[in-house]
């Protein structure tokens, strides 16, 4: 049996357990829709409670209160809710290589240029059309 890089082996070459599993998809779904729920529940009481603190108290400024501090509550209960569970210490890697970067202006490769041919000195007693020298 090859060990190592193959999914059933953490880093160390040791065989991963089953209890070592991740919950199952449908039940880490139901714990984050329970945050959410559980987030939101406190959204539409608080705003209750902003009318019922006006019309006791006849302060505005406590109602707005109540208000501002509900008015964060479904952008934390989606952040909640969608975030995963941390990951393990030893919850084995499954990628090796860093993705190579590409260049923030990617150009085409450029021919390198030839050397120059040497010219040869003139020689004035031989013929230009000549091809011998």
């Amino acid at each position: 049996m090859k060990r190592g890089e193959e999914l059933g082996f953490d880093d160390e070459g040791r065989p991963v357990l089953i209890t070592r599993a991740a919950l199952p998809y449908q039940e880490e779904h139901r714990a984050r829709v329970r945050k959410y729920l559980t987030i939101m529940a406190f959204r539409i009481p608080a705003l209750i409670g902003a009318a019922i603190a006006y019309g006791i108290w006849h302060n505005g400024w406590v109602s707005l209160a109540i208000i501002a501090v509900s008015i964060p509550l479904p952008w934390m209960a989606v952040l909640i809710a969608n975030d995963r569970p941390p990951r393990r210490a030893e919850e084995p890697r499954r990628y090796e290589n860093a993705p190579r970067q590409t260049p923030l202006f990617p150009s085409a490769p450029r021919p390198e240029l030839e050397p120059p041919i040497a010219i040869e000195a003139a020689d004035p007693d031989r013929d230009p059309g000549s091809a011998t020298p």
